[in-house]
């Protein structure tokens, strides 16, 4: 344990970042065109607009609600309002209505931020009943009336700070380490969404361990597309500033490949899924590529998708490889500057991380939580396992109960569920572990997730199932978007299975409307991803859905993890089929 340990206040670490590099900025793409903002810019917005939240009436301790899309504004209002000693509330922009009244009434928001009067006018009637809300800034575009915009935010705050120059300082002075820094709202697969409680020191030692282990040398362009809602973006783009790195925020995810190209970053984090998606991308075009370079790329293909991770020194094959096919790549495809990619969030599969990694783009993978701040372990470059989520970083601990649940404690662990003292008495013990509820194990210093502990069920045969595992076998597949297994005191698993249509147009052609062909296809799939497990994992029997899960239909929480419960109940007529 490190109990004795202090750590900064964000906005020091952060100003101790943006003096390190001369070349930082923060860009956002709007319109198709990218807008920079430089780090003199960046520092006199952030002041300006904790002046402008001060003559609101914001003080130390009051809470400031974001609900908007990464942007520059984003950044620059979260900043402003640390420096004040506010707590800041993040808020997706695909939460339902409901929850976003739940939010701003539970944290006693006094500042509502918004990014476009489209997104405000979707929860309106919500927002406005929010008890302690005393004023609105919309941060991009023209508002309705009664609204700040941003500009006069900024402007209120720059007359204010005319008369009084050290207003801003002097409230940072004021800010403490343990200080609550935000509340950040779990996504809630069950129930209502908790509020984590995260102070500036908790947030502080993860950006800190988490710079130790960088598979990049800042610093650099990072391209930033995962909401800064999700505590991992939030912490990474801290992590970036600290860093002196710039960061460029993605305005659609379906332009993700041309900004690749078009900004050419050192690094990103990611989702699973989106490197799954590339990787089945590449695979496909190998698989169509006539004459010796489709040999030659196929030949490639298979190699990397047989890469071992541990291995120091790649053979001749490999090099040769990598001359003819994966320098291409980085160059075609990735813009040919990136060295790292992170993925976090949700299980990356061993296929997909030895493709990246063999055609020359460390791509490891990390664990945590929002209520860690967000990371507990994570991978390093020329250490990595397959499977693994990496090692523990430093002055956090790690053990397994004896249930197989993973026990975490650390200067980043929350101070607890906001006015839910029963709910954190449940997961944080007296001896400070946080139970995570996730189930694995430790092997040489690597830590693997098996499942989570809540998504384990047991068949009528008394057989246990961790279903995530098998769910992501079957994702591997390019036909494969989603799946759910299912199976709890039934005899056997099923599993409600959502094709890709590019993948079933690459294996199918004009048959991919035919539903006996899909089914026969997935058949195949599904069993091949059965040779791998024992008798009882198995899948016996599978649905094919048309219509894929979602947030807005409500399967899916704001950081896309299933709501099983949910998809039981709506798709229960099709799962009672399976067990007719």
């Amino acid at each position: 344990m490190t109990e004795d340990k202090t750590y900064p206040i964000i906005p020091d670490l952060i100003d101790d970042g943006l003096s390190k590099s001369g070349d930082f900025v923060i860009s956002v793409k709007r319109g198709g065109k990218w807008l920079e903002t430089g780090a003199e810019s960046f520092r006199e917005q952030i002041r300006a607009f904790a002046a402008g939240l001060h003559e609101l009436g914001i003080r130390h301790g009051d809470r400031v609600a974001l609900h908007a899309e990464n942007s520059t504004e984003w950044l620059i209002a979260d900043q402003a309002a640390l420096r004040l000693g506010a707590v800041t509330v993040p808020i997706y922009t695909t939460q339902p209505p409901d929850q976003v009244s739940y939010i701003l009434n539970n944290a006693g928001a006094r500042i509502y931020a918004v990014s476009t009067q489209e997104l405000y006018d979707g929860v309106k009637a919500h927002v406005e009943s929010a008890k302690e809300l005393v004023a609105t800034i919309g941060l991009r575009g023209t508002f309705s009336s009664g609204m700040k915009s941003y500009d006069e935010t900024l402007a209120l705050g720059r007359s204010k700070l005319s008369t009084d120059p050290d207003l801003v300082d002097t409230a940072t002075k004021g800010v403490a380490p343990e200080d609550l820094a935000t509340l950040s709202y779990t996504s809630g697969t069950t129930g209502v969404p908790k509020g984590v409680m995260l102070s500036h020191a908790n947030i502080a030692s993860n950006i800190m361990a988490t710079a130790d282990r960088l598979p990049f040398a800042p610093p650099g362009r990072m391209l930033s597309y995962l909401p800064l809602s999700h505590s991992l973006e939030r912490m990474a783009t801290f992590m970036y500033m600290y860093l002196g790195c710039s960061v460029y925020f993605v305005e659609d995810h379906l332009e993700i490949a041309e900004d690749v190209k078009n900004v050419r970053p050192l690094h990103m984090t990611s989702v699973p899924r989106l490197l799954e998606k590339i990787h089945a991308a590449i695979a496909n075009r190998a698989a169509s590529e006539q004459g010796l370079a489709g040999t030659l790329m196929r030949w490639a293909i298979e190699l990397a998708n047989q890469y071992d991770v541990t291995k120091k020194r790649p053979g001749l094959q490999h090099w040769l490889a990598d001359r003819l096919v994966y320098s291409k790549l980085r160059t075609k495809v990735f813009g040919g500057n990136l060295e790292a990619i992170t993925s976090g969030g949700a299980a990356l599969s061993s296929n997909t991380m030895s493709f990246f990694n063999a055609i020359g783009i460390y791509c490891g993978q990390g664990y945590g939580l929002t209520e860690t701040s967000p990371v507990v372990s994570l991978g390093k470059r020329g250490d990595l396992r397959p499977g693994s989520v990496g090692s523990v970083v430093e002055d956090v601990e790690v053990r397994i109960a004896e249930d197989g649940e993973i026990l975490t404690r650390g200067p980043n662990t929350m101070q607890g569920y906001y006015q839910m003292p029963k709910q954190t008495a449940e997961v944080i013990g007296e001896d400070g572990w946080f139970h995570t509820g996730d189930i694995g194990h430790l092997k040489d210093g690597h830590l693997y997730i098996t499942d989570r502990k809540k998504q384990l069920f047991k068949l009528s045969t008394g057989k246990y199932i961790a279903p995530t595992p098998i769910e992501i076998a079957l994702c591997d597949s390019p036909v494969i978007e989603q799946a759910v297994v299912i199976g709890s005191d039934r005899k056997f698993c099923g599993a409600l299975l959502v094709p890709d249509p590019a993948g079933l147009k690459q294996q199918l052609g004009d048959a991919a409307s035919d539903d006996e062909a899909v089914s026969s296809l997935m058949d195949g799939i599904v069993q091949e991803v059965n040779t791998g497990l024992p008798a009882w994992e198995q899948v016996k029997k599978f649905r094919v859905l048309s219509t894929p899960f979602s947030i807005e239909t409500g399967e899916l929480t704001p950081t896309m993890k299933v709501k099983r419960r949910v998809i039981r109940e709506k798709y229960a007529r099709e799962i009672e089929s399976l067990y007719e």
